[in-house]
């Protein structure tokens, strides 16, 4: 029997889409049973076309190549170019891009699941989603959840 993984995807940016999918990877990688419980922001990630972007605003850690005011961060178009160099500086430092990993957990079989209660509240079309999601309620995850060595909110 093999060791489980159970992740809970909450954030929908591109800086916190990358922990879900490169641990649900790792993890599948090294033999692990993992599903992954995409629930209200984190269905983003499930999109077919990823056009996610990242703001430091309300993140105070996030490194910037110079100090930068809060309210100079909060400017129109800063969001636009923090995600455009973060995208550049993955690209140079050969970081997989999103969309490739997540290819990846899907190859690795991977099991992703989108919340049906969230894509109901927020009215979202599953036509807007990949193939290969499940939708399921919050207790068909428990069960997977309840079993797994390791669970993860992210």
């Amino acid at each position: 029997m093999s060791k489980k993984l159970a992740i809970i995807a909450t954030k929908g940016t591109l800086d916190w889409g990358y922990p879900p999918f490169i641990l649900a990877s790792t993890a599948a990688a090294l033999g692990y049973d993992v599903q992954v419980f995409f629930t209200f922001y984190g269905l983003q990630l499930l999109k077919k076309k990823l056009d996610l972007q990242v703001t430091s605003l309300g993140n105070p850690g996030m490194p910037m190549p110079m100090p930068m005011p809060v309210l100079l961060q909060a400017l129109p178009g800063m969001q636009g170019m923090m995600t455009s160099m973060m995208k550049k500086k993955m690209a140079d430092k050969g970081v997989a891009d999103l969309g490739e990993l997540r290819e990846l957990c899907q190859e690795a079989d991977v099991k992703f699941i989108a919340c049906q209660m969230t894509v109901d509240l927020f009215e979202m079309d599953t036509k807007d989603f990949i193939d290969g999601v499940e939708y399921a309620g919050a207790a068909m995850f428990f069960e997977f959840a309840g079993e797994s060595d390791i669970c993860l909110f992210i």
